[in-house]
């Protein structure tokens, strides 16, 4: 494709590939590379074609409810299956000489179950984020006087 002309982006087919890229975590400066177009005029594209706008917001929240889920999960620990790969030898015997007659090795997966504890770095960043009210490290502080209780101050700082 020669220059990248909007009205490309703007079909079913251009609109998925900019909501994908988007999902996928690209930065619009990696969209507009990806489109040959500069970051500018993805700029413009995007507040000239709601299309656009669209496909760039939908591709973004996908992503960042994905992230969210992924930080949910961190924080309260989950159990997951594992594959865990192990070699076995089988090696067989003449049963009236005793002699080796055949040996070899073969490699078998095992599912094991294990547990990933809970984050609390990551129950902390949701908390903060989430309950501001309740989980924030600056703490209010209300400081009142009146005039009048710093006047005698006022009159050692003169001399």
């Amino acid at each position: 494709m020669g220059k990248a002309k909007y009205i490309d982006w703007l079909t079913e087919d251009g609109l998925l590939l900019i909501e994908s890229w988007a999902q996928d975590g690209l930065t619009q400066e990696d969209i507009a590379a990806n489109m040959g177009i500069a970051l500018s005029t993805l700029k413009v594209w995007r507040n000239d074609y709601p299309a656009i706008s669209a496909a760039l917001k939908k591709g973004k929240e996908i992503a960042d409810y994905r992230i969210e889920n992924a930080l949910y999960t961190k924080a309260l620990g989950y159990t997951m299956e594992v594959q865990t790969p192990f070699k076995t030898k089988h090696i067989e015997y003449d049963p009236e000489t005793g002699k080796k007659i055949s040996e070899h090795e073969e490699v078998v997966h095992a599912t094991k179950t294990i547990h990933v504890p809970a984050d609390v770095t990551a129950m902390i960043f949701w908390l903060k984020n989430r309950r501001p009210d309740k989980w924030n490290d600056r703490a209010k502080v209300t400081v009142s006087a009146d005039v009048e209780d710093l006047t005698p101050l006022a009159e050692l700082l003169k001399d």
